[in-house]
């Protein structure tokens, strides 16, 4: 059986299997490749002569630019004639900062065909951050927007230079690939374990890891997302992810074509949740995933007064509190399914179409997901940390972190791959996040999970977000204290603190209520992560000093 038809089975069955989780968990097989190219194998097999729109991207100007399948795999066929010409080659690294415009696709469609190594940048990225990715990532050649070219002024590295949307001296011009021939000259096959992407994760405790997946762990592995999104062939898919991140791939790339749907791409300069709702309704938009954070924007309008097509609506990136799902719900009658992965995995666990969605759980292990929970003392358990059982290996759990065999011997120690996050597991096999290994603490000896509390007080009106860590305390060793970004309008005042310390007291276990507040602005990675390390050494730094900075409460003073 050839690769494209193996492919398109496996994914066939997921599709007949979308509300079916016991027959797809029971039924489901990572299929097995020796060789394989995504593109090669499958993109252009279900492009030809497919005039069904593949990706279409508006923005906030008011542009809107639509590619059939057929034209988008034409188009890439060009550009990886374009590139060979320049002297790329299978295998090597290829740095891409783009915005969402046509050619970010196009030059992964592209950079896939040839077999070269893609290494996803985010266009907040400044000169050091290129630097390192430059220096450690080996990379051959860039492709980036001419605007950002300046950057890479005097950067050593990468001998080949791509400017797209304008001319820049010393640059190759984006748009002499229009010229090129649109069917490639005959190339190697690339092998399955081929490294395919290089990600530099966030680092939200340190240097960023250079994260490596293969021709298939991206590609094929994320079947598990398009399960877990609930996509199917005609869907509108939209993905609010900024490029250059690992979810951009997961869900504005990978996912949605592997189900043959449409990949809707929003560019805006500056995010407004009523010009996004706008867009929503007027492409008619039928699936939505977007972080936390844009749905406690979005849900400070009047959800009801946009009159959506949404058939699925997800969430992903860090932990979806409640209330938010409630509220959403309320509005349009759709349940937001939370779900599970990282930069290393595809998804993991989540919540897939017709199944029951408990509230605060992030549901289930996905089809051809081994999740189990192991304690403190190594052994499988009801809550510890989520690891992959590396004896029934999933497809889309990364090759490894490059050149780093310290850090792969513990991540991948003792016969599974550990997450570094903690959840726990009810009787019906739902999950349940607790959060990071590091976040989790300690106050009179009881553990502290600090999303829970951070749930609770982002259900207070005035709480836009909020991060929970210890607190040094003489008489508890530590206590949870939260840090706070205040909705609009309100006052970063006493009866604010009051306000919202009496909400969480009202609603926990008295060993888990808050006993210190202060309202701030939170510390966060390019990426939009809350660095609860900054704000954990904060406190720690402070020690026994009980002097209150500004606009810092303590339970004790609004008593």
């Amino acid at each position: 059986m050839s690769s494209s038809r193996r492919f398109i089975e496996v994914r066939d069955h997921l599709l007949r299997r979308r509300e079916d989780w016991t027959g797809a968990q029971r039924e489901f097989r990572w299929p097995v490749f020796e060789e394989f190219n995504w593109v090669r194998d499958y993109f252009d097999v279900v492009a030809a002569g497919n005039g069904t729109p593949a990706l279409r991207v508006v923005d906030d100007a008011g542009a809107d630019q639509s590619l059939a399948f057929s034209e988008l795999a034409q188009r890439a066929a060009q550009v990886a004639t374009f590139f060979a010409s320049e002297g790329l080659r299978a295998g090597d690294r290829l740095l891409i900062m783009l915005p969402n415009c046509a050619p970010l696709w196009e030059t992964m469609l592209a950079a896939i065909r040839l077999g070269a190594v893609m290494i996803p940048a985010s266009t907040l990225l400044e000169r050091e951050d290129l630097r390192d990715r430059l220096e450690r990532g080996q990379v051959k050649a860039i492709v980036t927007d001419a605007g950002l070219a300046g950057r890479f002024t005097g950067l050593p590295g990468a001998p080949l230079r791509i400017a797209v949307g304008g001319a820049v001296e010393g640059w190759v011009a984006y748009d002499r690939s229009r010229a090129a021939a649109g069917q490639l000259a005959a190339h190697a096959p690339t092998r399955a374990d081929d490294l395919l992407l290089l990600y530099f994760t966030s680092g939200t405790t340190a240097r960023p890891k250079l994260v490596a997946h293969t021709q298939v762990s991206y590609p094929v592995g994320h079947l598990s997302t398009m399960y877990w999104l609930g996509l199917k062939p005609g869907d509108v898919h939209l993905n609010l992810s900024s490029p250059g991140w690992a979810k951009h791939a997961w869900s504005s790339f990978f996912a949605p074509w592997n189900a043959q749907a449409t990949i809707l791409a929003y560019q805006y300069e500056r995010f407004d949740a009523r010009a996004l709702l706008e867009q929503m309704v007027r492409c008619r938009v039928t699936s939505f995933c977007a972080p936390p954070t844009v749905w406690r924007m979005l849900i400070q309008n009047d959800l009801r007064a946009w009159r959506v097509s949404l058939r699925e609506v997800a969430s992903a990136g860090e932990p979806l509190n409640p209330e938010v799902i409630a509220q959403v719900r309320d509005a349009w009658g759709l349940t937001i399914r939370d779900g599970f992965g990282q930069t290393e995995t595809t998804a993991q666990v989540g919540n897939p179409p017709g199944q029951p969605v408990k509230p605060g759980s992030m549901g289930r292990p996905l089809p051809g997901c081994p999740i189990v929970l192991l304690g403190a003392d190594g052994r499988v358990s009801e809550e510890g940390e989520i690891c992959i059982d590396l004896a029934q290996r999933p497809l889309g759990l990364m090759q490894g972190y490059l050149d780093d065999g310290a850090r792969n011997a513990s991540a991948m120690g003792d016969g599974y791959y550990h997450t570094g996050d903690v959840a726990s597991r009810d009787a019906e096999g739902y999950l349940t996040y607790v959060g990071r290994m590091d976040d989790v603490f300690k106050s009179s000896d009881y553990r502290i999970s600090p999303f829970e509390l951070e749930s609770v007080l982002i259900e207070h009106p005035a709480v836009a977000e909020a991060a929970v860590v210890p607190s040094p305390d003489a008489q508890r060793l530590s206590v949870p204290k939260a840090f706070v970004t205040l909705a609009a309008h309100c006052n970063p005042d006493a009866d604010t603190a009051r306000a919202i310390l009496r909400h969480v007291r009202e609603r926990v276990a008295p060993y888990k209520r808050i006993r210190r507040l202060e309202f701030a602005v939170l510390p966060k990675t390019i990426s939009g992560k809350i660095r609860r390390v900054e704000l954990r050494k904060l406190e720690e730094a402070r020690g026994t000093d009980t002097t209150r900075r500004p606009q810092e409460f303590w339970e004790e003073d609004l008593r």
